[in-house]
């Protein structure tokens, strides 16, 4: 065994291994990271204990699910539905972004089961204000019937967000790829 150990070659594998594992951090740190996803609001595009994995670099868009932590240490899970300066309502079960109706063909599904998913509101009835503020984001959950969201936190700020959801891995049944 003590000449096992004086052949192995110290000055190879400990650099490597060092130099392995400040990758594997600096990687983990600002490039992608492993998520669990708790609770319901995002369904059906994401479970309760669904892990994903969230990029952490980039511009947030338009319909990109995001990762983000509130003020009081909360992690939540929501898709992004309103830019900086974007005005934003719901009417007649219909999202309109600066006057325009969108589609959110993702929820076209869950919205057949209901005669009205997401109840009518206006930016300016929830925040106060006619646009999307500067350097924050309007997010709303899948699951509109149950999410709180911004029609109940208001909108997030742009350094409260962490990531963008890349894709959903585990369990491997619900394995998807997100824009």
């Amino acid at each position: 065994m003590k000449k096992m150990l004086n052949r192995f070659n110290w000055k190879y594998w400990v650099p490597l291994v060092g130099m392995a594992s400040l990758a594997a951090l600096f990687f983990r740190t600002f490039v992608l990271t492993p998520v669990e996803v708790v609770g319901n609001s995002m369904e059906p595009a994401l479970h309760d204990g669904n892990e994903v994995l969230v990029r952490k670099y980039g511009k947030v868009k338009r319909f990109e699910i995001v990762i983000f932590t509130l003020p009081n240490g909360k992690t939540c899970v929501k898709r992004v539905i309103g830019l900086p300066g974007d005005m934003i309502f719901y009417k007649d079960d219909t999202l309109y972004v600066n006057g325009k109706a969108v589609d959110e063909s993702f929820l076209d599904d869950v919205k057949r089961q209901y005669n009205t998913y997401t109840s009518d509101f206006s930016l300016n009835e929830l925040i106060g204000k006619k646009r999307v503020p500067e350097n924050q984001y309007f997010v709303l959950g899948d699951n509109r019937r149950i999410s709180k969201d911004s029609r109940t936190i208001g909108t997030i700020k742009s350094e409260w967000i962490s990531g963008r959801v890349l894709l959903n891995y585990w369990p491997i049944t619900s394995f998807k790829l997100f824009n």
